[in-house]
């Protein structure tokens, strides 16, 4: 692996060693309050704020990567416990986004066509003259049996 600075470790260690995960945030903190708390332990490369992609709001963490692993280590043991707006941060080192498999919506492979329903031709609407749908009163082929339309 050609330009990760050590023999067999895998790419993302030495990028992960400055990058920071920063919980417990108040919802309403912006990425240029915890770019300026950060820079306070040392050079903030980038910040990047979590929001809720339903709502639009902050779901109350964020990432923050510092320059270099020293500054990572000073800005964590520094904002580790730290209190913001009332609250009270959690800073650890940012572990590697772990892979998940593809999400199968429950039931997919069972259902067929838009929505569910009924089955083939019953479904509330369609093939009653067949189905007893009618009653005591005989289907729609009783009728036109009797009008002569058969």
């Amino acid at each position: 692996m050609v330009g990760n600075g050590g023999e067999g470790r895998l790419p993302y260690l030495n990028r992960m060693t400055s990058k920071l995960y920063v919980g417990n945030l108040p919802f309403a903190t912006t990425a240029q309050e915890l770019q300026d708390l950060f820079a306070q332990a040392g050079a903030v490369s980038a910040v990047d704020l979590i929001f809720d992609k339903f709502t639009g709001r902050s779901r109350g963490f964020a990432f923050v990567e510092m320059a270099s692993a020293d500054d990572a280590k000073k800005a964590s043991e520094k904002f580790n416990g730290y209190a913001l707006d009332g609250r009270t941060l959690s800073v650890t080192e940012a572990r590697p986004k772990e892979e998940r498999p593809a999400r199968s919506f429950a039931g997919a492979g069972e259902r067929r066509g838009f929505g569910g329903g009924g089955g083939g031709g019953g479904g509330g609407g369609g093939g009653r003259d067949r189905r007893g749908d009618r009653g005591d009163r005989g289907g729609r082929g009783d009728r036109e049996r009797d009008r002569g339309y058969r």
